[in-house]
C-alpha cells in the first residue's frame, strides 16, 4: 500500500465514499461523536458523517436513532444537548456527543504473576462461546496494557467442558434475561415434560451442570440437569425477566444434597468389565436366576443415570437387575440408539472444510472487533500482521479487510490528520493516529463471566491458588468490570481440584524434573491392565477428570492417560527421552491422530453434535433438523459399539458399513439380555 504522504486528499476524504458499510458508517458516526467538545447537530452529521442529501428528513431521522441505539448496545451513551431554553425535540438546535470516558475500560495494571492466573482462567472454557468470550476479554487487557512474560505453571491446563449446544444457548438466554423452553426428563416420574423457565444461573455440582431458575408452570424456582434436557433449548426472544437480586448460583448450588449412595445389582460376563469390577463386590443375595457364564455384583452409585451410561456402553457384557429405575435407565437409553441406528442414512454433502461450529458474523462482531483492534495496536506496535490476526481469531484477509475501513475512518470530512493513521510496512502493523480509541470498550456480561467465574474454578488448584495473585487479579477484574462483574455469580465453573492428589503430584513432579515414568493403567476399551514407561509432558482436565500427556514407549507414540485408571505410577529412574515433544496446541488433544486411524462416519442428533468438537471431527456437514454428520478419525474402531449404545439415540455410525451394523448387532444383542 502507498504511504501515507503519497496518497492524495481524495483517498482519505470520508465524501468520496458512497454508500459504505453499516460497519464504516457507525465507526465514523462514533469517532465524531467522541472527538466533539460542544455536540455536533443532527444536520452536521448527516451532511458530515452520513453524506446524505436525500432531503427525506423521516427516513434520516429513523437511521440516527437506529444507529444511536446501536452505540449503546456497545455501552456508549450519546448525550443530548441543549441551548438554554429550547426543546430537545427541535433538532436545529439539539447537539449530541459521547463522553471521552464512556464505556471505556479502566486501566488494569498486572504483574507476572496475575498474568499468569489470568491467562489459565482464559483457557479454561474449551470450545464454548465463552472460551471465545474470554479470549475476547484478554485481548481487551493486553489492549490497556503490554502482556507480561509469563511462564504458565509446569504442564498444568486446567479445561471446563461444558453440557453441549444446551449450555451455550442457556448462557445467551442467561446473558440476554429472556426465557427458554426445552423438553425435560423427570428424574421423579421418567417422563418427558415441556418446562418453560427463567433462568437465573448455571452451574457445575457434583460432575454434573444444573440450570437454575424460576419454572413458570410450577411457579417456584427448580434446578434441571443439563443432561436431562432431551429437546433443543429455545429462546423466547420477545419475552424478558428479572432475576432475583443478588442472585448467586455457586451458593445455591451448595444448598444442593447430593444423592444417597445407593447399590445396583449388575450380571457381568465371567472375566469381563474390570474397570466396573474394581468398585463392586459379589452379590450376596440370592434373588432372580443367574444366566451362565454370568457372575452378580454389587455396584454402589449415586446418579442412577450417570451409571446407566456407562452399563448400557457394556452391551450385552452387563445386564442391570435393580432397580428398576437403573433398569429403565438403561433401556431407555439402548431402545433410542437402536432406534436411531435404524433409521434410514439422510441424504448430506460434506463441504470442502471442516464446517466451524460459530454463528455467521455480523456487522456488529466487526465493530467490536474494530474497536479491541485500535487500542491493542496502540498498546502492542510492530506485531506481525498474522500474529495479530491469530490474536483475533481471524483470517490475514478479514484483519486487512478491517485495517482498510479503519484507515479511510475518522473525523468528518476527514483529510490525513484527521483520519485513523495504520500501515503495516513489511508485514509489522504500527498505529500513529488512534482518535482517542486508545482504550478498549468495557467488558460485556459474557465476558466479565467467562474470566471471572474461570478465576474462581482455579480456587481448587493448589499451586494456582496460593500466592495472592489468584485472589489480586479477581479483585482489579471485579473493579473494572463494574456492573457486568457482579453478573458473574449467575456462572460457576466445576471444581477441578484432582481426585487423586498424589498421582497428580507424581506426574507434575515428573513433568518439571522431566523424569521418565513406570505406569500400570487400565484401558477400560480394551478390559486389560498394561505396564509401561512413559515420558510425561503435560497435565490438563475436563471439568474434574485429569489427564496427562506422554510418550508411550510401549506403542511408541503419543498417549493421553486418565488420572482414575492409573493403578500405579513411580518414577523409573531415567530422564524424559531427547527428541520427543509433545503435539502442538494449547489446550493439549484428547485424541492424538496416527497414519493408522479410520475414518468413521457418525451421525450426531442436534443434542449430540458437540461430540463432533470432542473427537475433533475433520469434515461435517449440517442437516436440516439441527443435527449433522461428521467425519472422525480413530485409532481403534472395537469399541464404537459401545460408543453408540452410551450416547442413547445422540450418535450413530454410518460408514464404514461393516461398523455400522456391528454397532447394530451390539444393540440387538444388548436389549436382548432385557427379553427384547
Amino acid at each position: 500500500m502507498l504511504p501515507r504522504f503519497l496518497r492524495s486528499a481524495a483517498d482519505f476524504s470520508n465524501v468520496a465514499r458512497v454508500p459504505v458499510s453499516r460497519t464504516e458508517r457507525l465507526l465514523n458516526l462514533l469517532i465524531a461523536l467522541l472527538n466533539t467538545r460542544y455536540g455536533l447537530r443532527r444536520s452536521e452529521l448527516r451532511e458530515k458523517v452520513y453524506h446524505d442529501s436525500s432531503g427525506n428528513d423521516v427516513a434520516f431521522g429513523r437511521m440516527f436513532e437506529r444507529d444511536k441505539n446501536d452505540l449503546r448496545q456497545f455501552g456508549f451513551e450519546v448525550e443530548t444537548l441543549t441551548d438554554m431554553g429550547w426543546s430537545e425535540d427541535d433538532p436545529a438546535t439539539t447537539r449530541y456527543r459521547i463522553g471521552k470516558e464512556s464505556n471505556r475500560l479502566p486501566d488494569v495494571q498486572l504483574g507476572p504473576d496475575e498474568w499468569t492466573v489470568l491467562l489459565l482462567a482464559s483457557q479454561l472454557w474449551e470450545r464454548a462461546a465463552l472460551g471465545t468470550a474470554a479470549q475476547s476479554a484478554l485481548r481487551k487487557l493486553q489492549a490497556s496494557g503490554r502482556l507480561a512474560d509469563v511462564a504458565l505453571p509446569a504442564g498444568v491446563q486446567p479445561r471446563i467442558k461444558p453440557a453441549g449446544q444446551a449450555f451455550d444457548d442457556l448462557v445467551s438466554a442467561l446473558h440476554s434475561r429472556h426465557p427458554v423452553t426445552f423438553t425435560y426428563l423427570a428424574g421423579s416420574t421418567g417422563n418427558e415434560e415441556l418446562r418453560t423457565v427463567e433462568p437465573w444461573g448455571l452451574g457445575s455440582r457434583f460432575g454434573q451442570w444444573y440450570l437454575v431458575g424460576h419454572d413458570r408452570a410450577r411457579e417456584a424456582p427448580r434446578h434441571f440437569r443439563l443432561s436431562r434436557i432431551t429437546s433443543a433449548v429455545t429462546t423466547l426472544d420477545r419475552e424478558l425477566y428479572t432475576p432475583p437480586a443478588h442472585f448467586n448460583v455457586r451458593r445455591e448450588l451448595d444448598r444442593l444434597p447430593e444423592l444417597p449412595l445407593r447399590t445396583a445389582v449388575v450380571d457381568v460376563r465371567e472375566g469381563k468389565l474390570l474397570a466396573l469390577r474394581r468398585r463392586s463386590s459379589a452379590e450376596g443375595g440370592t434373588a432372580g436366576r443367574r444366566e451362565a457364564g454370568y457372575e452378580r455384583l454389587s455396584v454402589q452409585y449415586r446418579d442412577p443415570e450417570a451409571l446407566a451410561e456407562e452399563l448400557a456402553s457394556y452391551g450385552p457384557d452387563a445386564h442391570a437387575i435393580a432397580p428398576p429405575e437403573l433398569v429403565a435407565a438403561v433401556l431407555r437409553r439402548l431402545r433410542a440408539a437402536a432406534e436411531f441406528s435404524a433409521q434410514p442414512e439422510p441424504p448430506y454433502s460434506f463441504g470442502t472444510a471442516r464446517a466451524a461450529a460459530v454463528r455467521k458474523r455480523t456487522s456488529e462482531d466487526q465493530l467490536k472487533r474494530m474497536l479491541q483492534l485500535v487500542p491493542f495496536l496502540v498498546h502492542n506496535q510492530g506485531l506481525h500482521i498474522q500474529d495479530v490476526a491469530d490474536r483475533f481469531g481471524i483470517t490475514r484477509k478479514e484483519l486487512e479487510d478491517d485495517l482498510q475501513i479503519l484507515i479511510c475512518s475518522g473525523l468528518p470530512e476527514g483529510y490525513p490528520d484527521d483520519l485513523l493513521d495504520i500501515h503495516w510496512d513489511d508485514d509489522h502493523v504500527y498505529i500513529t493516529q488512534d482518535l482517542d480509541l486508545t482504550k478498549p470498550v468495557r467488558f460485556t456480561v459474557e465476558e466479565a463471566c467467562a474470566l471471572l467465574a474461570g478465576l474462581e474454578t482455579l480456587n481448587g488448584l493448589p499451586e494456582v491458588a496460593e500466592g495472592g495473585a489468584l485472589e489480586s487479579v479477581t479483585l482489579k477484574l471485579l473493579a473494572a468490570a463494574g456492573e457486568e462483574g457482579l453478573r458473574a455469580a449467575s456462572l460457576a465453573g466445576p471444581e477441578v481440584a484432582p481426585a487423586d492428589a498424589a498421582t497428580h503430584a507424581t506426574v507434575r513432579q515428573a513433568i518439571e524434573s522431566r523424569s521418565q515414568l513406570r505406569l500400570r493403567y487400565l484401558s477400560p476399551q480394551r478390559d486389560t491392565i498394561t505396564e509401561r514407561d512413559v515420558d510425561p509432558f503435560r497435565l490438563y482436565s475436563l471439568d474434574n477428570t485429569w489427564y496427562f500427556e506422554a510418550y508411550c514407549h510401549l506403542v511408541r507414540g503419543l498417549r493421553n492417560f486418565r488420572l482414575d485408571r492409573v493403578q500405579d505410577v513411580h518414577p523409573n529412574g531415567a530422564s524424559i527421552s531427547a527428541g520427543i515433544t509433545p503435539a502442538e496446541g494449547v489446550p493439549a488433544r484428547l485424541f492424538t491422530a496416527s497414519d493408522d486411524d479410520t475414518t468413521v462416519t457418525v451421525q450426531l442428533t442436534r443434542q449430540g453434535r458437540g461430540l463432533a468438537d470432542d473427537y475433533y471431527a475433520e469434515r461435517t456437514a449440517e442437516l436440516p433438523d439441527g443435527g449433522l454428520v461428521a467425519e472422525i478419525r480413530f485409532g481403534t474402531t472395537d469399541w464404537l459399539p459401545m460408543f453408540v449404545a452410551q450416547h442413547g439415540g445422540s450418535a450413530r455410525i454410518l460408514a464404514p458399513g461393516e461398523l455400522a451394523e456391528a454397532s447394530r448387532r451390539w444393540l440387538t444383542a444388548s436389549l436382548a439380555r432385557y427379553g427384547g
